[in-house]
């Protein structure tokens, strides 16, 4: 069953979905966690305390609204259109992510402009 996670950026909710991967558990266990995030164009990325190894679900190019994992960064990221190093406006991380989920309200993505970020489990049935 998926887990609902919330994060809270410069009092912006994002709301998301996390698969049922090792990858998800172990950022699952790591919360609730609060970090300084950063922006890598159309990417919103933070430390973790995570330290994970690329699965099968590792890719440079995702999809708009994929909550994922940097390995060599241990950063949980958020995208949701063009990095510096995508071609067209595709969203193309640094190096190969983890795919840890989706984020569940996409919209919100393009209005995010702070950095404090706290990123937390909800219980089941949350949110709504």
């Amino acid at each position: 069953m998926p887990a609902h996670v919330r994060f809270t950026i410069g009092g912006v909710v994002v709301d998301a979905e996390f698969d049922g991967t090792a990858a998800a558990r172990a950022l699952l266990d790591a919360m609730p966690y609060t970090a300084i995030g950063n922006y890598w164009g159309r990417e919103f990325y933070f430390k973790m305390p995570v330290s994970l190894k690329e699965d099968e679900t590792a890719r440079e190019v995702v999809q708009p609204g994929t909550v994922a994992f940097w390995v060599e960064g241990s950063c949980l990221c958020l995208f949701w259109g063009a990095t510096p190093v995508s071609r067209s406006n595709e969203c193309r991380a640094a190096s190969a992510v983890n795919v840890i989920g989706r984020v569940l309200n996409p919209e919100v993505l393009e209005t995010l402009k702070g950095r404090d970020v706290t990123v937390e489990a909800l219980p089941t049935g949350e949110p709504e």
